[in-house]
């Protein structure tokens, strides 16, 4: 006689397996063999989907196990795999090209459990112009993984084989740093976000050197601070040899603004300069690296028709204010005022 589970025992296991399969249906189909740090991903990716037949596809004679069951046994208590890849090495030898790559992988175990792992893959990519069919991709040999700690990004090895650990921008690293200083509690936390900061180069020369002489060289960094209905403030620092990285404070005109009746929805009666301040925030600014200069464009309100704009062209090693406009009116109009203009031909 069959014995069938109880309700209870029954709804569990189902829902155990429908938790899998809805996870194996959320996560992307990534069957990448482009190159060998892909391979693996596209190992894992085949895990956690439970499609062992493809993960067991990816490695070439050395297989990872005795047969295909023990390799599938090998994961039935795990729940999913998180993988990072490092700077792959290779090396040409006998028509073939063999790869190693720095990996790290944190294995989530069904009982919640996480254990990190890291080490060294091999590849093997045939020469693709003497193969025959079946045409070979890159496979994976044995790969030798050891137990970690830490995070996972951290836990990759720097190098496998004879790979030159990667370099890093120590300069970029130095500004990162100083701007979470500087502006840690101010600006966003936004720092490794697509375009949160930008980096320059600057070749400049200054007055008094020679013509003959070799240009200087600077490094310009702009970083994201924080946005608004309408506009987003930038600051920036500047690397230079001889003086090293320090935050930009930019020249401003102090305006004295004259309204009829002192209410600035009446009439503009006059704006005045009557001083200079400094910013170390831009407001909508961007470098131009034809003319070395940076420009900003601050609404003071949506629709734009009132604001100030500034442009800063970098010279003598340093940027010096060269234009500013003010749109004071509040009129529904776009119509600035030239303030300040060292930068139009006369």
């Amino acid at each position: 006689m069959r014995n069938y589970p109880t309700t209870a025992a029954a709804t569990l296991a189902l829902s155990g397996l429908w938790t899998l399969q809805a996870f194996a249906a959320e996560l992307p189909y990534l069957d990448d063999r482009s190159d060998a740090a892909a391979v693996v991903r596209s190992l894992y990716n085949a895990v956690n989907r439970k499609e062992y037949a493809r993960a067991w596809d990816y490695y070439g004679e050395a297989k990872p196990a005795q047969d295909f069951a023990a390799f599938v046994k090998g994961y039935e208590g795990t729940e999913r795999v998180d993988v990072e890849t490092g700077a792959v090495s290779s090396e040409g030898a006998a028509g073939s090209i063999f790869y190693n790559v720095p990996v790290a992988i944190r294995a989530v175990g069904t009982d919640g459990s996480e254990k990190v792992f890291a080490g060294c893959y091999g590849a093997r990519q045939v020469n693709a112009t003497v193969q025959e069919p079946p045409f070979k991709p890159i496979l994976l040999e044995k790969g030798t993984l050891k137990p970690a700690e830490g995070d996972l990004a951290a836990a990759v090895p720097q190098q496998c084989g004879d790979a030159p650990p990667p370099e890093t921008d120590a300069v970029l690293e130095q500004a990162k740093k100083m701007f979470a200083a500087d502006y840690g509690t101010r600006c966003d936390d936004k720092l490794e976000a697509d375009g949160a900061v930008l980096s320059y180069t600057i070749s400049y020369s200054y007055q008094t050197d020679a013509e003959d002489a070799e240009p200087n060289k600077a490094r310009l960094f702009r970083f994201f601070c924080s946005a608004g209905a309408y506009n987003e403030t930038h600051v920036y620092y500047l690397w230079k040899e001889a003086d090293g990285l320090s935050l930009q404070q930019f020249a401003t005109p102090e305006l004295d603004i004259r309204y009829e009746n002192d209410d600035s929805n009446g009439k503009l009666e006059s704006v005045s300069t009557i001083g200079y301040n400094s910013t170390a925030e831009l407001v909508d600014s961007s470098y131009d690296e034809r003319t070395m200069s940076i420009a900003s464009h601050a609404k003071w309100r949506g629709p734009g028709d009132a604001s100030s704009s500034g442009l800063w062209i970098f010279r003598n090693g340093a940027f010096t204010l060269v234009k500013y406009d003010v749109d004071a009116s509040y009129d529904g109009e776009i119509n600035p005022e030239t303030v300040l203009d060292f930068d139009s031909g006369p």
